[in-house]
């Protein structure tokens, strides 16, 4: 582009551009931005005007005077002034472009146009004044067929039927509203052909069509209406010409499913499923268990009672002509007994978990069998494992997405001790019978037991003569853990009277606590020495904590028992009590000696 605009190209290029009946509005100059180096002047010559209402395509032309090297027009539109979108970038002459309003909501906006002058490294800014889009897109009212014989034409599944001849002729007729309608065209209707477009010079707001041919069959008729800003609108109507009956596709037998869980069993789909071709439509359905007597109905499902088992239907359909449709076979088959349950299996659940513990719930189902997709197991958490609902979770939740074998694993099985994991089962078999077992619950054991190995703890004498002097026994005890215990451990020997009464409690002989870390390696030998007082027969135990503040596995295996004697001292090595006992031991051993050399004589 040279440094000088001239007039002339100016004149010439509004003349070529004022020819289009969408762009004689008329326009003005806005801006010239001051303190510029540029001796451009940049105007809109042809561009919205201030409170200017417009539709459809505009022209954009914009004159440039002044000594300047344009190289590039960036056009830019806003509805706020404030954030602006591109409309066109134009780098070369002609520095002309056209604007779409369709392309925008209706709304107030401002176009402005940048020109960068090379000369200066300078943007010349101008703007047009702030009009208005108010396109308003075509509304169908109206659009169908006159004298359809059954349907609306609505949808696909309500079409507008017709017995029409091949000569016959439909009657299409149409509304619509807008501001500036230009014309109306249709498309697909029985051909071969189509009618012509209704309007622009004379609008008819309808067609009588008849293509000399119309074939059976169905079609979705669409009209288009346009108006002079070039905005559309379009509607389908759904007719169809009938000379052939029906077919039945299928029938949905109950819920769907394979398997029913009821006796009383809904076949549905006896209508709608049945697809009539190029028919006016689906009268009535017909059904038989033997194929020679037939039972009928114009509604889509009938209800029948059936015996558990499997049974074979046949079906066909007639349309509203009394054509019959071709059978098809449907096969019901009933369940209602629900599954039976076998029982859980649940992996040991300890304190000293570290993996997910298994589950599973065993049920069978003779007639359609468990649907593990749709069976699943609920668990939750309890402080006594008693009740139908677990406490301490509130609510059951569900282990895993289905299925009767899962695992559940939590963030720290130590936080849960003693607690009660609950489980329940809800089995569903193939038919839809659901059973939800009784709830079960399992505890949660500490992981850690303390006790007394049984083989290694034991007495070095049972019967002692009493006193400081005979009586004094050694015991040695092994103490063992099940796993490594850093913790500290109390234990202590007492004593009693073997035949104390209740009222009489243990003596405390010895006390000791290991040290924290004893049992790192899983046992602790301990010796312990008692003196027997008297004579007679004293319980002996060993106790591991006493006051039970370690959590442990097994409370109960904490106590190892043992018994000494403390023999009379005219009787050494006896206890007075086992006196008779040997007495009769004796006299036992002669008689059968007795007894035998009689046998022989």
């Amino acid at each position: 582009m040279g440094r000088t605009w001239s007039s002339a190209i100016l004149v010439v290029l509004l003349l070529g551009l004022s020819s289009a009946p969408m762009m004689e509005n008329q326009f003005e100059e806005l801006e010239h931005i001051n303190f510029s180096s540029s001796n451009l002047v940049l105007t809109f010559t042809n561009g919205p005007t201030t409170n200017q209402d417009i539709t459809g395509l505009h022209s954009l032309t914009f004159g440039m005077a002044g000594d300047a090297n344009v190289s590039s027009l960036l056009i830019e539109i806003s509805a706020d002034g404030t954030v602006w979108s591109t409309v066109k970038n134009i780098t070369s002459a002609p520095w002309l472009t056209y604007f779409d309003s369709t392309a925008y909501a209706n709304d107030s906006y401002t176009l402005r146009a940048t020109a960068w002058d090379d000369d200066v490294n300078e943007s010349i800014v101008a703007s047009s004044g702030t009009f208005n889009v108010v396109n308003q897109v075509p509304v169908i009212t109206i659009f169908t067929v006159l004298n359809a014989a059954v349907g609306t034409g609505n949808s696909a599944s309500d079409r507008a039927w017709f017995g029409i001849d091949t000569d016959g002729t439909l009657e299409y007729r149409w509304g619509a509203s807008d501001d500036d309608i230009s014309y109306a065209s249709i498309s697909v209707v029985p051909g071969p052909g189509a009618p012509p477009n209704d309007g622009p010079s004379s609008i008819s707001y309808g067609w009588d069509w008849s293509s000399g041919a119309m074939s059976e069959g169905t079609w979705n008729s669409r009209i288009t209406v346009y108006d002079d800003s070039s905005l559309s609108a379009s509607e389908t109507h759904f007719i169809g010409i009938d000379r052939t009956g029906p077919t039945l596709s299928s029938v949905t037998v109950g819920d769907g499913n394979a398997w029913q869980k009821s006796t009383e069993v809904t076949l549905s789909g006896l209508i709608n499923n049945a697809d009539d071709g190029q028919g006016s439509g689906v009268s009535l359905a017909e059904y038989s268990f033997d194929g020679t007597t037939w039972n009928s109905t114009s509604s889509d499902s009938i209800t029948l009672n059936l015996a558990e088992g499997v049974h074979t239907l046949s079906v066909r359909s007639v349309d509203r002509v009394g054509n019959t449709g071709a059978t098809i076979q449907v096969t019901v088959q009933v369940d209602e007994t629900l599954p039976n349950a076998a029982g859980w299996t649940v992996d040991e659940l300890t304190t000293s978990r570290v993996v997910p513990a298994n589950v599973s719930f065993s049920a069978i189902d003779d007639g359609s069998g468990v649907d593990l997709a749709n069976s699943y197991i609920q668990f939750g958490f309890d402080s006594n494992g008693v009740g139908q609902t677990p406490d301490l979770s509130s609510n059951w939740m569900q282990l895993g997405t289905s299925g009767l074998t899962g695992t559940i694993g939590i963030a720290s099985w130590a936080t849960k001790s003693r607690q009660y994991l609950m489980f329940q089962a809800v089995v569903v078999d193939n038919a839809g019978n659901q059973y939800t077992s009784s709830p079960s619950s399992f505890q949660i054991l500490p992981g850690l037991d303390l006790y007394w190995n049984a083989t290694q703890t034991n007495l070095d004498r049972l019967i002692v003569r009493p006193g400081e002097t005979d009586g004094n026994i050694t015991i040695t005890s092994m103490l063992e853990s099940n796993q490594d215990y850093r913790g500290s451990v109390v234990v202590r020997l007492e004593s009693a009277p073997a035949d104390r009464t209740s009222t009489v409690s243990w003596t405390v002989m010895e006390s000791r606590t290991l040290d924290s870390g004893a049992l790192t390696d899983t046992q602790e030998e301990l010796i312990w020495n008692y003196t027997v007082p008297k004579t007679g027969q004293f319980d002996l135990r060993l106790v591991i904590d006493y006051v039970n503040v370690i959590d442990e596995y097994d409370e109960g295996n904490n106590y190892n028992h043992m018994v000494v004697t403390g023999a009379a001292i005219g009787s050494p090595g006896l206890v007075p009590s086992f006196a008779p006992s040997i007495v009769l031991l004796i006299l036992t051993g002669f008689a059968i000696t007795i007894l035998q050399r009689r046998t022989r004589d």
